[in-house]
């Protein structure tokens, strides 16, 4: 594979960009105390990639296994130490959360938001409205049209009910559309027409009004059919007056692969509608084991140029890695042959690609400052 020497110039140059617009040095002191939003002060490494992130606002993010969270004091320290907002990624889905119809299962869930609390840490919702992970007596069921409709209305004015307050941002619905921009057939789809994206929204916000709602999908990160698409649908979701606050791009690129195209672009004209913007599931999966020096290296300008591309965007205001240690991710049960996506390696400790962002964030603090709900702390 050759190295994707464009790549790496164009990270060179936004770096250059954020370090001109620097107005002050990196902070050197003690341990930075954390207000946190419902909690006392919690003291974190001055070289976190939260203290660090949280000079221009913005909430750097990781996705949780609470099973390894629960049994692992290293991945605990790391999730706390190293980040500033957390997302479940299973135990807020329909799946586990309703397994039996009408049985709420809420207990995973709650331990994240109340260690969430304890570690001065906002919490993504993830996910609200999708086509996978659904309960079986839901997908074997024999609904009609309107069954379905109550059944997701219900769904979700339950699920944002019971986290109402606690939840700072909820990926409302997730991944409708295809890569060539038309929308997915999926059983809301086919049920219910294209509706229910509006519906849920409107459902989500009159369960929990404060909570930021977004859209997020893979694949949306550059100028394309597929963003084209989301682009479209959430300015006709805004002109007809829904209560949709952000679009989040997932982030899973592969080293296989050219960077988004135009990515800055793509995400400013989104804020331009008047949205938030997040990365909310980042991570780079490349070859193994036999990983290249350059597929390396373009690993390490991936993670770090998503997030220049961000840090450029006054709207982008999380950065969320899907997971950090490589022995828990999902890229190799999915992606034959690759893996080694994360920013710590299997042994929980910080690869390359950790210390890419945390140069970043070093050279980063003259960006546009974040403001709004969940931004200026860390």
């Amino acid at each position: 594979m050759t190295l994707r020497r464009s790549i790496l110039i164009s990270a060179l140059s936004l770096t250059a960009v954020l370090a001109a617009l620097t107005a002050t040095p990196a902070a050197t002191a003690s341990p930075t105390h954390d207000p946190g939003q419902s909690s006392g002060a919690v003291a974190v490494p001055d070289d976190s990639l939260r203290a660090l992130a949280s000079r221009v606002g913005l909430r750097i993010g990781t996705a949780v296994n609470t099973d390894v969270l629960a049994t692992n004091a290293t991945y605990q320290q790391i999730t706390a130490d190293q980040f500033s907002s957390v997302t479940p990624e299973n135990v807020m889905k329909w799946q586990v959360v309703e397994p039996t119809q009408g049985t709420y299962d809420w207990s995973a869930a709650d331990k994240l938001v109340k260690f969430a609390e304890a570690h001065g840490q906002l919490v993504r919702g993830h996910t609200l409205v999708w086509h996978s992970q659904l309960p079986t007596w839901l997908t074997a069921g024999t609904y009609t049209s309107t069954e379905l409709r109550d059944l997701l209305r219900k769904h979700i004015t339950d699920e944002v009910s019971h986290f109402k307050g606690n939840i700072w941002q909820w990926d409302v619905v997730n991944e409708a559309f295809l890569d060539d921009g038309t929308m997915r057939p999926t059983i809301w789809l086919d049920a219910l027409g294209s509706s229910y994206i509006a519906d849920a929204f409107r459902w989500a916000h009159q369960a929990d009004p404060k909570a930021l709602l977004f859209y997020n999908d893979y694949n949306i990160e550059g100028l394309g059919p597929k963003s084209d698409a989301v682009y479209g649908l959430v300015k006709d979701l805004r002109a007809q007056g829904v209560p949709i606050d952000g679009v989040g791009a997932q982030g899973h690129l592969d080293t296989k692969y050219g960077f988004p195209n135009q990515m800055r672009q793509n995400l400013q004209r989104f804020a331009d509608l008047g949205l938030k913007v997040a990365l909310t599931e980042v991570d780079v999966r490349t070859t193994v084991p036999d990983t290249t020096t350059p597929e390396k290296l373009a690993q390490n300008a991936d993670y770090s140029q998503m997030l220049e591309a961000c840090l450029l965007v006054r709207a982008c205001i999380s950065y969320t890695v899907w997971g950090f240690g490589d022995a828990f991710s999902w890229v190799p049960g999915v992606f034959a042959g690759e893996g080694s996506a994360d920013i710590y390696d299997e042994n929980l400790q910080p690869k390359a690609s950790y210390f890419a962002l945390q140069q970043t964030l070093m050279l980063a603090s003259g960006a546009p400052h974040r403001d709004g709900t969940g931004a200026g702390r860390r």
